[in-house]
């Protein structure tokens, strides 16, 4: 099963803003000994919408080869073009991922049986086990739990990113889907009462520089131990609140800068976080007293 703290992983750049692809694999393999239960590659803290798809390949690639089997990879194979999505789950597919995270389909507006429709041709054209990413708040559509539980009745469609912030979706999912429909919080500030209320893990933006922490709390969620879950919570709190300052991931690449593991270059139309992000940032590291990285 996928659990527990899951990074959406950063997707570093050199200085002339090109992939650096031999940073990522050492970031991959310093997330696995952090403690990460898993990987997710090229999502959109990844910046999958400015990579090229040969870059998306070769990343995805790259995780799983870094991640040596330790942890399960669930790479990032959305898209609005049906076809171009087929493609990139059967490239996953090919290079040994695990699963693969597809978001709802953005732009176009499909209606819940367009969305059907999309899915079930991705689950019918590939084996790769399927997480739906649903995130109205980019795509400007919703799944509805109606829908997800039509499509869980085919047997990949196995679980959720839930980037909703409606906690009363974990409740209405798990009663529609029952415990073994697989949900991940796809938002760190309210992951503590997604996991009480039956959350399976956390797709986090704030693991990519507080891996350790981020496992730490997860793993209290998955005994039950929710009194050092909230402490953890309480730690983390302001870090989960710098990651999105700014449109993501450029406070989370400040960040790693900060603490080592990439520089903070991100491509347009995104920017670099602006000086009042970085000075919260910095203080919230610093307050945190993260230590500096060395990826070898």
């Amino acid at each position: 099963m996928l659990k527990g703290s899951i990074p959406a992983l950063i997707t570093p750049f050199t200085d002339e803003g090109d992939v650096a692809y031999d940073t990522f694999q050492k970031f991959v393999d310093w997330q696995v000994k952090q403690g990460s239960h898993g990987l997710v590659p090229v999502g959109t803290t990844g910046e999958s919408p400015t990579l090229s798809h040969e870059e998306h390949r070769k990343v995805v690639e790259l995780c799983v080869e870094a991640a040596g089997g330790r942890v399960p990879v669930i790479a990032g194979a959305g898209s609005n073009n049906t076809r171009e999505a087929i493609s990139l789950m059967e490239h996953a597919q090919k290079v040994g991922a695990d699963a693969a995270l597809v978001v709802t389909p953005y732009y176009n507006k499909p209606s819940q049986a367009g969305l059907y429709a999309h899915f079930k041709a991705l689950h019918d054209a590939c084996d790769l086990p399927i997480v739906i990413y649903n995130i109205p708040g980019r795509s400007v559509v919703d799944m509805g739990t109606g829908t997800m539980a039509e499509l869980f009745e085919l047997p990949r469609i196995i679980g959720l990113k839930d980037a909703t912030g409606d906690l009363d979706r974990v409740a209405s999912q798990r009663a529609a889907m029952g415990p073994d429909f697989i949900q991940l919080s796809g938002e760190d500030a309210t992951a503590l009462a997604f996991m009480a209320m039956g959350g399976h893990g956390c797709i986090s933006v704030t693991a990519n520089v507080a891996p350790k922490l981020c496992s730490q709390f997860q793993e209290a969620c998955m005994a039950g131990d929710y009194k050092t879950a909230l402490s953890l919570q309480d730690k983390l709190l302001d870090l989960h609140r710098c990651m999105f300052l700014e449109p993501s991931p450029a406070p989370a690449k400040y960040a790693g800068s900060l603490i080592g593991i990439c520089n903070d270059n991100v491509r347009l139309p995104l920017l670099a976080a602006t000086d009042t992000a970085r000075s919260f940032i910095a203080a919230t590291i610093a307050e945190l007293g993260l230590d500096p990285v060395d990826l070898g």
